[in-house]
């Protein structure tokens, strides 16, 4: 079921009102792993609620299979959600929890059994939630989301609290469950993660739409990266290629770390004046960098470096 923004703009009160989120449009595609990135106040969260009809936009429509989520008429079982793992009982057991939400959609017994497998919880099925680590709440949690077998999954910060077998474990989920024909739209703050995990990127910044399109083409668009050149020629080849957007930075003599011109450029040039090249290697820019280029100007909260300071000479006091 293909998840679709259209406009959708949340404003909150006050005067003059905040713009949570600003006439957004995007879809997410079934069979796809869709990343949802955005710096803190980005409006991801406000988003998502509003795809799952818990918050009322001002304004557009969000729809998942062609209607509201709240006309779906068995939701759990069409698409699951992970939005606040610690919106859970603390008296209750994860196993009770599940049966809990399962009695309510006409879900069997066997498929809460299934999931709590699933997100290897079993052996502590019986404990109750308040004893839960973080991560422990977070597998349950994404239980919960996976209980009615849904053909969408939304899930906010799935990685939070997971150690790294865990966080290896939600990258496998999610890329299975998209190979399936699944919808998956997951946020997260861990680039690296997203960068092994996503295949599609929809990143926002301050409530509107910053980006919609494919990891590949994200980075590979980005402008930030560079080419890796070594050549005891280093002087002549970076005189050679100043030109306007080219930037060269030697921190180690012989080795150049080459922007704003591609590795082809870089080898023609040096060949055509004998100019030998021990390596030439393109660096791809990280999705990281990438991202952080593109949402820096959307940064709610900018933090400042702290000033570099020598330290005391031994035996001073401050």
């Amino acid at each position: 079921m293909t998840i679709r923004a259209h406009g959708l703009t949340k404003h909150y009160g006050g005067k003059p009102a905040k713009k949570a989120v600003d006439d957004l449009s995007f879809e997410v595609l079934p069979g796809t792993v869709t990343g949802f990135l955005g710096p803190n106040g980005a409006g991801k969260s406000t988003t998502m609620r509003m795809l799952l009809g818990l918050d009322a936009p001002t304004a557009g429509r969000a729809t998942i299979g062609g209607r509201a989520y709240t006309s779906h008429p068995a939701p759990l079982s069409e698409v699951g959600a992970l939005l606040e793992a610690r919106s859970v009982h603390p008296g209750r057991t994860a196993y009770h929890h599940l049966m809990a939400l399962a009695h309510t959609h006409s879900i069997p017994r066997s498929r809460v059994e299934a999931v709590l497998r699933l997100a290897g919880i079993d052996e502590v099925a019986r404990r109750r939630v308040k004893g839960f680590s973080l991560g422990m709440g977070q597998r349950l949690g994404i239980a919960a989301a996976l209980l009615g077998d849904p053909a969408t999954v939304i899930l906010d910060e799935p990685v939070n609290g997971l150690d790294p077998e865990g966080v290896l474990w939600i990258r496998t989920l999610l890329k299975s469950l998209a190979a399936e024909g699944r919808t998956v739209l997951v946020s997260s703050h861990l680039m690296s993660e997203m960068a092994l995990t996503a295949d599609h990127l929809v990143i926002i910044g301050r409530g509107r739409l910053l980006a919609d399109t494919t990891v590949e083409r994200f980075v590979r668009d980005s402008g930030t990266g560079s080419v890796k050149a070594v050549t005891p020629e280093a002087g002549l080849l970076t005189e050679l290629l100043a030109a306007p957007g080219v930037q060269i930075t030697a921190d180690t003599p012989g080795v150049l770390d080459i922007s704003g011109t591609d590795a082809e450029h870089i080898g023609r040039t040096a060949a055509a004046h004998g100019i030998p090249l021990f390596e030439l290697t393109p660096r791809t820019a990280s999705l990281e960098q990438a991202f952080m280029d593109l949402t820096r100007d959307s940064v709610e909260y900018a933090a400042t470096p702290a000033p570099h300071q020598e330290p005391h000479p031994e035996g001073a006091t401050a």
